[in-house]
């Protein structure tokens, strides 16, 4: 018996379907055209239903063979038969062997595209994330114009307000990131900035935290270098206001060499240096005459200007001693150690609002440095000051500072605090509160009083500076006013920076000796790295300085 006989003997719905059975269950994958099922190749199903046709549409357009019908009614089959029913049979195996080909081919295509889709989005992280940054941007838009709708509404701004600030957060880390991808073309300037700066700390993304990048740290260690001259060419506060009467005088250690302040015959500051021409005495042991600050050696008495115009018991020579350009402004007494000041000095007023409740001046034994790396770092606080401000504060799991890309000003998250590092070695800061101690809010913003405080690092010598403290309120007017108030306030202020100086006594000890500082900056230490890159760029004496709009 030939093949195609044997094959004959089986039972038809077991050799192939009939197109009554089929047609109805493959109608989601064809068409049926007079009792016939056409094939149509299928990329993928869309919604309602819709199909699209495939290029290999004339491969595989083939007709369902139609059912075999027995010629004869015994049980055999002649030849003839047989190979009808072979016919028929190879017709159902072509039919059925290009439909599988067909659900092979569309299933590597499928395949195929998405392994491509993948190795785009590993090969071009970039285009990714400048992608990323447009969306952001359009975003950013709609929601800076849904917020000015819902200023109208007073429940919706909060909410809108939220997604604003998370747009804009978002948008500095996918910024940031980009700007780290493409490192290789900038400036050689601008290069070596950001070789110092952490990769990705300004993240506030929460795509961040599977972000492993390789951190750099700053190298800070080893004794204090001598301060370069162009860190002193900048307007000093030295002294407030309130503690230079018309008949005292202020000595100060300012870049390690001795001045003395004291009012002229016309009440306006001067600075002179702290050393008599004649046997090199300090002049503020002496005392304030008419305007003139007298020797205790042998009476020789100095001009605002540093002129000698008086020598008792002996003839009067043409004597000078140097002085520095000082001026008054805001309740503070402002100094110009370097070259040629310019004309204008910047204001440190507290913001419209705000009253000044107490004014400190403290010696520290630190270099100036330091203590700006701690004033500018918040994350310490509920581990340092756990006996003073800090004491009920819980630890947040992650602590960010966000500032713009080009700034040294910003604010802490998730602490209500705006800060600012205003050079050369002055720290801003806002902080909303509720009460003495305790936060309140998210953002300043949101807290119904602040506290403002102002903290002037003035680099007395490569270990010691002089400490201006000024806290300001928005609340309480009546509170400046209670008796011996300043003397609480004071003993506060010594309590805080106590807890800070044990730190950053040890911190000093082992840097001299050697050891690094900034060995491991994470993204809290933004502010603080910036400081330091800022400097940095101060000592090599570069145009363009980093974070700032002006050049040296």
């Amino acid at each position: 018996m030939t093949a195609a006989a044997t094959l004959s003997l089986l039972p038809v719905s077991l050799r192939r379907p009939s197109c009554r059975y089929y047609s109805k269950k493959s109608c989601m994958q064809g068409c049926l055209i007079k009792g016939e099922l056409r094939i149509i190749a299928i990329y993928g199903q869309g919604e309602g239903g819709l199909q699209r046709r495939s290029s290999w549409d004339a491969i595989f357009d083939v007709e369902d063979p139609k059912p075999r019908v027995l010629l004869s009614k015994g049980k055999l089959l002649d030849v003839n038969e047989a190979l009808e029913v072979a016919r028929f049979d190879i017709q159902y195996c072509d039919w059925r062997a290009r439909q599988d080909l067909l659900s092979i081919m569309l299933l590597h295509d499928k395949v195929l595209t998405k392994q491509i889709n993948q190795i785009v989005e590993v090969l071009n992280p970039i285009a990714r994330e400048y992608k990323s940054i447009g969306t952001m941007k359009k975003e950013l838009a709609e929601l800076k114009e849904e917020l000015a709708k819902a200023h109208n509404e007073m429940d919706q701004v909060h909410i809108s307000e939220a997604k604003v600030s998370s747009a804009l957060d978002k948008l500095a880390y996918l910024e940031t990131l980009v700007n780290g991808e493409l490192l290789q073309e900038r400036t050689p300037t601008e290069s070596s900035f950001d070789s110092m700066s952490l990769t990705a700390s300004t993240s506030s993304s929460p795509v961040s935290g599977n972000m492993k990048s390789p951190r750099r740290g700053l190298d800070i260690s080893g004794p204090v270098k001598p301060y370069h001259p162009n860190l002193k060419n900048f307007w000093c506060p030295v002294a407030f206001s309130a503690d230079l009467k018309d008949d005292t005088m202020i000595p100060i250690d300012c870049f390690e060499e001795p001045w003395v302040i004291f009012r002229g015959k016309d009440g306006k500051p001067g600075c002179v240096q702290n050393t008599c021409a004649h046997r090199a005495c300090p002049l503020h042991l002496g005392s304030v005459n008419e305007g003139r600050i007298q020797c205790p050696y042998h009476g020789w008495e100095y001009s605002t200007d540093g002129k000698c115009e008086k020598m008792p018991s002996t003839h009067l020579l043409n004597v000078k001693i140097r002085s520095l350009p000082c001026f008054e402004q805001e309740g503070m007494i402002w100094i110009w150690p370097g070259g040629e000041p310019p004309t204008t000095i910047p204001s440190l007023e507290p913001p419209p609002g705000f009253e000044i409740h107490a004014e400190i001046v403290m010696e520290l034994p630190v270099e100036h440095g330091l203590l700006l790396d701690n004033l500018l770092d918040l994350a310490h606080a509920p581990f340092t000051h756990t006996s003073t401000f800090a004491k009920e504060w819980s630890v947040p799991s992650l602590v960010k500072f966000l500032t713009p890309a080009s700034e040294l000003e910003g604010y802490w998250d998730p602490y209500p605090i705006d800060m600012e590092f205003r050079p050369p070695c002055m720290v801003l800061s806002t902080i909303g509160i509720s009460k003495p101690g305790k936060l309140e809010g998210q953002t300043t913003s949101q807290c119904s009083t602040h506290l403002h405080q102002l903290h002037v690092c003035l680099p007395s010598s490569r270990q010691k500076t002089r400490l201006l403290y000024r806290m300001s309120l928005d609340f309480a007017p009546l509170l400046k006013h209670v008796p011996f108030m300043h003397i609480l306030w004071r003993h506060f202020a010594e309590k805080v920076i106590n807890e800070d100086l044990r730190l950053v006594v040890g911190q000093q000890e082992r840097m001299i000796n050697g050891a690094n500082v900034w060995n491991l900056p994470v993204t809290y230490d933004k502010l603080g790295i910036r400081y330091r890159l800022w400097r940095d760029a101060i000592e090599k004496e570069l145009k363009q300085l980093p974070f700032t709009k002006h050049d040296i």
